[in-house]
């Protein structure tokens, strides 16, 4: 009992730490670097969720696919100029609600405790695994939009190297 409490804690810690020093380090390569901290420690807790399926889709197709992506793109950028624009829009005070209106959140929360959540009691798992539902409505009743975003991801891709050859 206390080894999931210690791990769930520690993917938490993970994900957050990933979360925030994205948000805060100047450099783009170091952010989407943290971003993929954030992204394991998700993983992490998908894992201990036992969906195993996300735990590897996060894995293989956010962290192995989509990351090295975002790294493409971001060394294709021209960072110099980006870099002398202004980076902020003097819109504190929209930023400082936000937070405001988080830590009430927090705070009522904490208030209210295992209150605050109404959980209904957990569903039967149906006949078969997790693989084997996801794999059933992925290819039965979502074949065709599935089937158009490979092609439109496909196309991107071939664009966005068409665009960076004439570029060099």
């Amino acid at each position: 009992m206390w080894v999931d409490a210690f791990f769930f804690y520690l993917f938490a810690a993970v994900t957050l730490t990933g979360a925030v020093l994205t948000i805060t380090r100047r450099n783009a390569v170091h952010s989407a670097m943290s971003l993929i901290l954030s992204l394991i420690g998700v993983a992490g807790l998908f894992l201990l969720q036992r969906a195993e399926f996300l735990f590897a889709v996060q894995i293989v197709l956010y962290v192995g696919g989509i990351m090295v992506l975002f790294l493409f793109v971001i060394m294709l950028v021209n960072l110099d100029q980006a870099a002398r624009m202004r980076q902020f829009s003097g819109q504190w005070w929209l930023a400082l609600a936000c937070v405001l209106a988080i830590l009430a959140e927090m705070v009522y929360v904490l208030n209210r405790g295992s209150r605050a959540f109404q959980l209904a009691a957990p569903a039967t798992a149906p006949e078969g695994g997790n693989v084997e539902q996801v794999a059933d409505v992925l290819f039965k009743q979502y074949l065709v939009p599935f089937e158009l975003a490979s092609i439109l991801l496909l196309a991107a891709i071939v664009g966005s190297v068409i665009m960076a050859r004439k570029r060099v």
